[in-house]
């Protein structure tokens, strides 16, 4: 038998890594998600940023704005509290963050090479955006307990299938700096 392994899974570069929060509106993280609850996603979340602000690391937060209405749904704006000042707000229009958004650009401006997502819904806007940031060359994570779908069905085929050929699923607790 083998001691429990302590060393933590990651050990990610604040230099070079930007957490990506997909879509963690009121509204959206209002709905009735599966496997976890959207205000459970949001600490998640929350927590994320925390260590990433806490390490100098970029926070993006992406939110969605429907075209040709004159205004938004209530509850488009970020959650309650998510923001904070020196955090990425970007505007997207599309299911994925990088389509016409200048996101590349500006992680790129940045030195980032490596992203670390979470959001709503798992199957959507997360597997969307990081798709496109696959082609785009960067490393990706995926912090399960951070993400959520529609249902459990959804968000597992990403988790278990998807996300793994695209690079390294973990928990909240496996992002760590090196220092």
């Amino acid at each position: 038998m083998t001691a429990p392994d302590t060393e933590p899974r990651l050990a990610l570069d604040p230099a070079r890594t930007a957490l990506v929060l997909v879509d963690l509106m009121d509204r959206m993280v209002g709905l009735p998600l599966e496997p976890h609850k959207g205000t459970d996603v949001l600490v998640a979340a929350e927590r994320l940023a925390r260590t990433f602000r806490g390490a100098g690391a970029p926070v993006v937060l992406i939110r969605v704005e429907r075209s040709g209405v004159v205004e938004q749904p209530p509850g488009s704006g970020l959650a309650a509290g998510l923001a904070a000042d020196g955090d990425l707000e970007i505007v997207k229009r599309t299911v994925g963050g990088f389509q016409g958004t200048g996101l590349d650009e500006r992680l790129r401006e940045r030195g980032v090479t490596t992203l670390v997502f979470g959001g709503v819904a798992t199957n959507l806007g997360v597997e969307s955006t990081a798709r496109a940031a696959a082609d785009l060359g960067y490393g990706l994570v995926f912090v399960e307990e951070a993400m959520s779908a529609f249902t459990a069905a959804e968000h597992e085929a990403s988790v278990r299938l998807d996300f793994p050929r695209l690079g390294t699923v973990a928990g909240v607790e496996d992002v760590r700096f090196v220092r």
